[in-house]
């Protein structure tokens, strides 16, 4: 992890990050459009991963609800990706010492992995997914998506 440690520090030092740590309304702003969005995500995971494991609308093609999902989970993973950046430079420092920040990251990254790849292919297939690989495609998936966030709350806490 000290290779990163120029990154942290550029971060750190940035007109950006010291506006945020210098003010005392920028950061609760930034981190309530942060949760924000991350609920609104997670709304969208949880509706979609539960009808991947058909338990509700079973009536309805998985792939025609990720489809009426996806606007919701695009802008709230680019609201989160953003704010996230504005509140990781504020304290960047703090971040790189940080293990819940560094489970967070590990979970994210592995979050957008598996769901741009094996969860994008589970969920825009014209077939509906098969009873056990479907429910272990959204099991997998809101795990991730649920890693994430917890290690978001264990940064203020830990």
């Amino acid at each position: 992890m000290h290779f990163l440690l120029p990154l942290f520090r550029w971060a750190d030092g940035t007109w950006l990050g010291e506006t945020i740590r210098g003010s005392r309304i920028y950061f609760p702003i930034i981190e309530t459009f942060h949760l924000l969005a991350l609920t609104m995500l997670f709304g969208a995971v949880i509706v979609l991963n539960l009808r991947l494991c058909r338990v509700i609308m079973k009536n309805q093609p998985v792939q025609q609800v990720a489809e009426d999902l996806s606007p919701y989970a695009f802008w709230s993973l680019v609201v989160i990706l953003t704010s996230g950046f504005m509140l990781f430079t504020s304290e960047a420092m703090k971040c790189y010492a940080s293990k819940p920040f560094q489970v967070k990251m590990v979970f994210l990254f592995s979050a957008l992995i598996f769901h741009f790849t094996v969860h994008r292919k589970a969920t825009r297939s014209d077939r509906e997914p098969t009873l056990p690989w479907g429910s272990l495609v959204g099991a997998v998936n809101v795990l991730l998506w649920l890693g994430v966030g917890l290690g978001g709350r264990g940064i203020g806490f830990l």
